[in-house]
């Protein structure tokens, strides 16, 4: 490649960059519009691939039900399996039920059960609108998708970069891998504090939830047993040792 093909590259691609900078600001703008008006949301992670059969379809249809019954919001990412569960049950109990879609070869196709839906080709500016308007996060099994989600959220909640709220990990059984992997491994090596185990509840039942959803965020403040990190939680997750 020549100096002049080079510097015509390096401009091309400088171009490039710009105008994906102001695509990712108009999703984000017309989500936040969007969402700025809808009552609070509780987010539902999960795996795409669950099938309409499955006890955990089932389960997180019935609670997208019963958040929409007592007046909260539904957001998924949109696409089918629980995701679609959640926001059915939102959807066919009368409720908001938002699907945060992003195009994706094969899993992705937006579920027909919402009363709102966002597209996204930016799974960073996907995760923020999954993120900034929710009062609860409720994980259901999943893959690496959900994994990639349920742990920014713990970050951001650790390092006090968003508000706190509860995160539940449904069907305990499921996380009993990754949680004894947490307690055995990144306390033991001191990558986490042991009580930022209690930034999460793994869950059978969903119907204690709802009850303490309200509770962790009422005025009197009962925080149902999370953690609710600190100044000094934050500089620890930050490295920050004094």
């Amino acid at each position: 490649m020549t100096f002049a093909e080079d510097r015509l590259f390096e401009i091309n691609r400088i171009s490039q960059d710009s105008w994906q900078m102001f695509r990712m600001l108009g999703e984000l703008a017309i989500g936040f519009d969007k969402l700025k008006t809808l009552p609070p949301l509780v987010t539902v992670f999960g795996s795409a691939r669950t099938p309409m059969t499955d006890r955990y379809y089932a389960q997180a249809q019935e609670l997208g039900k019963m958040l929409a019954e007592k007046g909260f919001g539904v957001i998924t990412g949109g696409g089918p399996g629980i995701m679609e569960a959640a926001n059915r049950g939102a959807f066919e109990a009368g409720g908001v039920s938002v699907g945060a879609n992003i195009g994706l070869p094969d899993e992705q196709v937006p579920n027909k059960f919402q009363t709102l839906s966002l597209q996204y080709e930016y799974f960073h500016n996907r995760k923020l609108i999954l993120i900034k308007y929710s009062v609860a996060f409720v994980v259901f099994p999943g893959g690496f998708g959900t994994l990639d989600e349920l742990l920014e959220v713990l970050t951001l909640v650790q390092t006090q970069k968003i508000r706190p709220f509860p995160v539940y990990l449904m069907n305990a059984a499921y996380w009993k891998g990754l949680v004894t992997w947490f307690q055995q491994t990144l306390v033991e090596q001191g990558a986490i504090e042991n009580d930022d185990l209690f930034l999460f509840k793994t869950r059978d039942d969903h119907h204690a939830i709802l009850a303490e959803i309200k509770q962790y965020h009422s005025p009197k403040f009962d925080n149902q047993g999370f953690k609710i990190p600190t100044l000094k939680d934050r500089k620890r997750a930050l490295g920050e040792r004094h």
